[in-house]
């Protein structure tokens, strides 16, 4: 799903566009986002694991595999931030950070914004039920956000 104008720029630029990390163990994920598909490693012997890493955190077997999943869970924890952690930022306060908890990739959690329409007052509730959506951004990338389900 592409993110309503709700959220299409819910955050100004201001620390660049992300990218895969040198030696490029993330860029299956980069690469998923832009499709607007959420892809994260996946080990053969069934562990999902975020961040990527080189050795599957279970099986200790080298080079775990990357599988697409639905991006959807619940509201692990958030923060509504007020205060500005950079003067660009200025402008888009309040704004919410939230970490997901996703039962279909194991459990693992990916942090994100909250996209809500009146983020100021809105009444938000940890486990409440989330999906995400990809935000296009200039420059040909795409970010991870949330919403409601």
């Amino acid at each position: 799903m592409t993110i309503p104008d709700l959220g299409a720029d819910a955050l100004p630029q201001v620390f660049g566009r992300p990218v895969p990390l040198p030696s490029g163990i993330d860029r299956p994920f980069h690469e998923g986002l832009a499709a607007h598909r959420l892809v994260l490693q996946h080990c053969t012997c069934g562990t999902w694991q975020w961040p990527p890493e080189v050795v599957c955190h279970r099986c200790r077997g080298f080079d775990p595999g990357w599988a697409e999943v639905e991006p959807a869970g619940f509201l692990y924890t958030w923060t509504r931030v007020w205060h500005p952690a950079h003067e660009a930022l200025r402008a888009a306060v309040p704004y919410v950070v939230a970490v997901v908890e996703m039962p279909a990739a194991g459990g693992i959690r990916l942090v994100g914004n909250l996209l809500l329409p009146d983020v100021a007052t809105a009444d938000i509730t940890t486990g409440t039920a989330v999906r995400g959506v990809f935000a296009d951004q200039p420059g040909g990338y795409a970010l991870l956000q949330w919403q409601p389900a």
